[in-house]
Order: C-alpha cells, then sequence, then structure tokens
C-alpha cells in the first residue's frame, strides 16, 4: 500500500506548471486573509502556543502572525524568497526550501515545539510527507497549527482541495494527520462579526499534536 492509499492519482496535482518560486515571485508577497481574519490567526496562536516556545513557520511569508507579547524561544521560518522572510521580523532563522520540490525539513528530530501552517495547506503537493516531517521534528505533545479561510490561489491549490468544501477539507486534513501519526487533532472556526468591515474571510483551523511517548 502507497503512503497515499486510497487517493485519486491527480488529487494533488496543480493547474500551474511554473516553479513555485518563480509564480510566487510575480504577485505580490503576503497573505490572502484579510485584516481581521489574521487577527484571528493571532488570537489563536496567542491560545496555543505556550510562552517560551521553539516555533516552525512553513511556507514562511513576511509575517507570521505571532502574538508581539508572546515571548517565544527560536522562530524559524522555511520560505521560497530570502528577501521576503527577510522583512519578517518575528524570525530568528530563515530557510529558502520549496516543500513541494524537497519536502524533507532540514532540522533534527524532535526540536520544535509549534509549526505553524497559515494559509498555505491548499498548495502541499506532498502532504503526508510534509506532516510526517512536522511530526518528526517536533517534541512529543508539541503542536501542529494549520489555518485556511475559503479563498486561494487556484493556480496553484491542489486539485482536491479545490474540489472540496470547508468542511470536507478539515476532514481531509484530520485524514492526513492522523495517518502521519498525529493525535488528539481538533478543528474550529471563527465567523467574521457583521459589524467589522476589515473582517469578511472565516477563518478554519485544525489542529494537532504529537503523542507522548508511551
Amino acid at each position: 500500500m502507497t503512503e497515499m492509499h486510497g487517493f485519486h492519482p491527480a488529487a494533488f496535482t496543480v493547474a500551474s506548471a511554473a516553479p513555485d518560486a518563480e509564480f510566487f515571485a510575480h504577485r505580490a508577497p503576503g497573505p490572502l486573509l484579510d485584516p481581521g481574519a489574521r487577527a484571528a490567526v493571532t488570537a489563536l496562536y496567542h491560545t496555543l502556543i505556550a510562552e517560551g516556545a521553539d516555533i516552525l513557520d512553513l511556507m514562511a511569508g513576511p509575517h507570521s502572525h505571532l502574538p508581539p507579547d508572546l515571548p517565544r524561544g527560536t522562530v524559524i521560518g522555511i520560505g521560497l524568497d530570502r528577501a521576503v522572510m527577510q522583512d519578517n521580523v518575528d524570525l530568528t532563522h530563515r530557510i529558502v526550501q520549496d516543500l513541494n520540490e524537497d519536502p524533507t525539513l532540514p532540522l533534527p528530530d524532535e526540536t520544535m515545539d509549534v509549526a505553524c501552517l497559515c494559509d498555505v495547506v491548499p498548495y502541499l503537493r506532498h502532504p503526508l510527507v510534509t506532516f510526517a516531517e512536522i511530526l518528526r521534528i517536533l517534541r512529543p505533545g508539541g503542536v501542529a497549527i494549520l489555518t485556511f479561510s475559503d479563498r486561494f490561489l487556484p493556480q496553484k491549490a491542489v486539485a482536491l482541495w479545490q474540489a472540496l468544501d470547508h468542511d470536507d477539507r478539515r476532514r481531509l486534513l484530520d485524514m492526513l494527520l492522523t495517518r502521519a501519526g498525529f493525535s488528539g487533532i481538533d478543528s474550529g472556526e471563527v465567523q467574521p462579526p457583521s459589524d467589522d468591515p476589515s473582517w469578511r474571510d472565516a477563518v478554519y483551523a485544525v489542529t494537532a499534536r504529537r503523542p507522548h511517548a508511551a
């Protein structure tokens, strides 16, 4: 049985053949999430990330949306563009890597407490390998935090993601995280208030933890 048993062979293909670095170099850096949605992600991080945690920001951009008043340890960003990550003041270390070309994380086992994937899961073409790598580098009890909205770039979002609604997307992530070895998987959403014009995007979140040793 292959690691992606049960999925259509084209499930994680994308419309654009352009390399990710080339494609994203031609669009303005930054998230599709609106300001209200980004604030909701920051609030979630404030709830889930402990003081002093070592944090990995995967497919990092110019902002990590970490709470400014949260003391933390090392914050490593892995992304396509060093110049873009250089603008991210939260990062203490920056690694240039295309996870769709090489999903192996260049970090030792059990060295991070948190892995954040903000608004990037639609673009993972090797999600199970990526999640297994996240599990490997998290310390026991460490948490992966996946957040997304209904908006994405159709040229680079994988076919299966585009075919699903937000509830089925959360079920997909639950399945993949379980296969990768995570436990304690939970999900939720925050809807924008009707009286805030800066917030239109619902925010969906899936969290999962590396099990403690038996």
